[in-house]
């Protein structure tokens, strides 16, 4: 069953100091949305400027002081449902655009002649540095739906985006893909994996941190096998409308480093001594002795081998004992 209603297509998308990126998200998405909702939560790089300057942005204040997916997908939401008429939700970072194809395929046509409740999921394009290479998550990963009026239940962390329930109906988008942008600047990503490390501590003081490094830096056991060709067809229109996707990498102090020296200030040096962070903080405020530091070693030298029996052998003993 299909509409022949268009929706509204609105994108939904949290910032929190991206000005490195913002451009480069708010024209490529301005092609497709009729909307894009800007929740910032209290920027201090310019990233409120940035967005002030498209015509088709919503800017809407996040005023929390601390991390909470939960409450600012909630905040988009509530702010989308103030559009009238039926909606095609689409939640994306803004290190994340589609694919530059997008309007050409059966997918994007699938999208807007959805009926209410309907969940589309994408599969998930890690953009190498270079901008030549990546790795594709085939997910799907549910980031757009049309509107039915489902209430949201997230979680702390990595929570939903959308709506969701046990019957919601997800179709998997193979054409149209997100290209995700983050590793294109290595180090700012590396730090901002730090500052999760760190909040996985807080909310989760009992979780193994072998089990928190694994996640973490995840993207230091992708094969070779997996690695692909980034297609012109994903960025050819990008390049034409001079998207300068180098520029990305630039910067060498990011607002994570900041935030995590805020939540050693906040908590204790101690509570993170076991956690991998430690590499934008002075060796003078370092807690770790040296079992920690040659656990994070061993760690560190073994995450491209996790299909290993001993590697897997070990974490689990680290697990219940370290």
């Amino acid at each position: 069953m299909t509409s022949n209603i268009r929706p509204i297509v609105i994108c939904m998308t949290p910032v929190k100091n991206e000005a490195w990126i913002l451009d480069v998200f708010l024209t490529s998405t301005s092609l497709w949305a009729d909307y894009i909702i800007i929740a910032d939560q209290n920027s201090s790089d310019g990233s409120r400027e940035i967005a002030q300057r498209y015509e088709k942005v919503i800017l809407i204040d996040n005023i929390s002081s601390e991390f909470n997916e939960p409450d600012r997908q909630k905040l988009l939401l509530n702010e989308s449902r103030k559009i009238e008429g039926k909606k095609l939700l689409v939640a994306l970072d803004a290190d994340e655009i589609f694919t530059s194809n997008f309007q050409e395929t059966e997918d994007w046509k699938r999208m807007l002649n959805g009926i209410e409740g309907e969940v589309f999921g994408f599969e998930w394009v890690n953009v190498l540095p270079k901008f030549n290479k990546a790795w594709i998550n085939k997910g799907p990963f549910p980031w757009a739906i049309i509107d039915d009026g489902s209430e949201h239940t997230g979680k702390y962390i990595h929570s939903p985006r959308i709506p969701l329930n046990v019957s919601s109906n997800i179709i998997p988008l193979t054409t149209i893909k997100v290209l995700h942008l983050q590793y294109l600047n290595w180090t700012r990503m590396e730090s901002k994996q730090r500052y999760y490390q760190c909040l996985e501590r807080v909310k989760f003081p009992d979780k193994p941190p072998v089990e928190i490094y694994r996640m973490y830096h995840h993207m230091y056991s992708i094969p070779k096998s997996r690695i692909t060709e980034v297609l012109s067809v994903w960025v050819e229109k990008y390049i034409e409308l001079g998207l300068d996707f180098e520029k990305l990498s630039i910067g060498k102090k990011f607002w994570f480093d900041d935030e995590i020296k805020t939540l050693i200030n906040t908590y204790g040096a101690i509570k993170f001594k076991r956690d991998e962070v430690w590499s934008s903080i002075s060796k003078a405020e370092d807690p770790r002795n040296l079992l920690d530091k040659l656990i994070h070693k061993y760690m560190k030298l073994t995450q491209p081998y996790l299909h290993w029996v001993i590697v897997k052998k070990i974490d689990r003993f680290l697990k219940f004992h370290y």
